[in-house]
């Protein structure tokens, strides 16, 4: 039983598990929403927000955090720059879940993680 057990192992060890929360925050802070299973979505969701966090921040160790888990320079860079100066007035919540419906080849639940402020115009 899994009783009082935080977070969601998806079928994947550590490793796996800790490259698809970097890969799937790094893309959501890249393009500013992402499409994927609602599972993902709502076991990557805390991990993106804490980067937010870490963006508004802005100091040099947060930008060493943020690199040690993003493990991308374009992406932290983007994230400090653009992303996080949006929420600077915000507390939290940075970020929403809008479900979709089944996907076509094996109806597992389809969401769009996106920013809050997501505008798909711009």
């Amino acid at each position: 039983m899994r009783h009082a057990r935080a977070g969601k192992k998806l079928g994947r060890d550590s490793a796996h598990r800790k490259a698809l929360y970097s890969n799937l925050a790094g893309a959501l802070i890249q393009h500013g929403r992402i499409q994927t299973t609602e599972a993902k979505a709502k076991a990557v969701k805390p991990y993106a927000e804490k980067m937010i966090t870490l963006g508004k921040r802005g100091d040099l160790h947060a930008r060493r955090l943020a690199m040690a888990e993003l493990r991308s320079n374009d992406v932290v860079h983007h994230l400090f720059l653009n992303v996080a100066p949006r929420f600077a007035e915000r507390k939290g919540g940075y970020t929403r879940i809008v479900k979709l419906g089944p996907r076509q080849g094996d109806a597992a639940p389809m969401v769009l993680l996106e920013f809050v402020d997501h505008d798909p115009a711009a």
